[in-house]
């Protein structure tokens, strides 16, 4: 009788430990993914469930959830082309059992849309578009929906990398907690864009002084530490990570580690970038080389040292995420179509063996959900 009480307890237990996770991926030719799939993450046993398809949506590359709202966000490819045959940034409401419905879309003003994000107040979204090296800001309306562009800038120049920095290719946005600020690194010009922002309007001002990485670097998507002093920039073509100290909108770099062990001459390019939560460690991963690359964080001087590479589970690690419990990294691996589960040990900030992998095609991004 005590087992058969007890029993449906612990599934309850299990099942309140489950957290939603979204997944973005890749529709191109090669990809059998027909948009964004959801599944659940159970942080007490590490078990991630098998993925299902959530909404249909063509390249929903990347993802992003609004402050507030139910409400979620991705970049990718118009339902219903634009005439200048630009990116989009459509919105979906999260409804039960965390599925998505398709609200909108309006055009990214670029091409080549690869990342997004949305500020504090809910009011815009900035988008990085990679194919032109334009960025743009668009209105959210009261509801939460992309209305109105704001601001739309492309940079110009060029980087020694070729034919990767034959031009701008903004490679990701992010806003600072304060959110006075977006940052845009930009893989073809080596460079950290800094714009003032408004949030009242959407709109960006004149740019500020940019964050410079070596010459070839290519950085492509940056972190922070939680009380923003230190910032950390993954550069995707010389496979190293930028750490710079960081004031209200100035940078200053202080070092450069590398992302691969000693010796390897293979192919290979970074990808993500994260801090973990109690702040001690940095994690990024590397693409050809398929590890992750852990680093024990300074947090008086920021400084990095590299305590592990890991084997990530897969092909072609696009994407990661710490749970948020900071005990477990789930890592997509785009190449392999698969998504693994590894340990992680909060005391020491080592990763265990990729367990629990799950199928699912193409996946460039993870994303849990509040």
């Amino acid at each position: 009788m005590f087992l058969k009480i007890i029993a449906p307890f612990f599934l309850l237990a299990a099942t309140l430990n489950a957290v939603p996770i979204y997944i973005g991926t890749s529709t191109g030719k090669s990809s059998t993914s027909k948009g964004i799939y959801q599944a659940d993450f159970d942080s007490t046993t590490g078990k991630l469930s098998e993925p299902t398809l959530a909404v249909e949506y063509q390249n929903p590359s990347y993802l992003a959830l609004h402050p507030s709202k139910p409400l979620l966000y991705a970049c990718g490819i118009p339902n219903n082309l634009f005439p200048d045959e630009s990116g989009s940034v459509a919105a979906f409401n999260i409804g039960e059992n965390h599925g998505l419905k398709f609200l909108g879309e309006v055009s990214s003003c670029g091409k080549g849309t690869c990342h997004l994000a949305i500020d504090a107040t809910g009011k815009t979204v900035a988008i990085a578009n990679y194919g032109d090296g334009s960025l743009s800001t668009v209105k959210l309306d009261d509801s939460g929906l992309p209305t109105a562009s704001a601001t739309v800038t492309k940079h110009s120049g060029d980087g020694p990398n070729k034919p990767r920095q034959d031009g701008p290719h903004a490679h990701g946005v992010y806003f600072d907690k304060a959110n006075k600020h977006l940052f845009v690194p930009d893989l073809g010009l080596d460079r950290v864009f800094v714009y003032p922002f408004d949030a009242t309007t959407s709109e960006l001002g004149t740019p500020l002084a940019a964050l410079t990485t070596m010459a070839g670097a290519g950085p492509r998507h940056m972190t922070f530490s939680a009380d923003e002093k230190f910032a950390y920039v993954i550069n995707e073509l010389d496979n190293t990570v930028l750490v710079a100290s960081y004031v209200d909108g100035k940078f200053k770099p202080l070092t450069t580690v590398k992302t691969l062990p000693d010796g390897y001459v293979e192919k290979s390019t970074t990808s993500e970038i994260e801090v973990h939560p109690d702040g001690k460690f940095v994690y990024g991963s590397n693409r050809g080389h398929d590890s992750l690359t852990v680093y024990h964080r300074d947090e008086k001087t920021g400084n990095l040292t590299l305590i592990q590479h890991a084997p990530c589970g897969g092909k072609t690690p696009r994407h990661f995420k710490i749970d948020p419990t900071g005990k477990w990294l789930l890592c997509a691996h785009q190449g392999s179509n698969t998504i693994s589960v590894l340990s992680l040990d909060p005391a020491t900030g080592l990763l265990g063996e990729p367990s629990n992998t799950v199928s699912v095609p193409s996946p460039t991004c993870l994303l849990f959900s509040r």
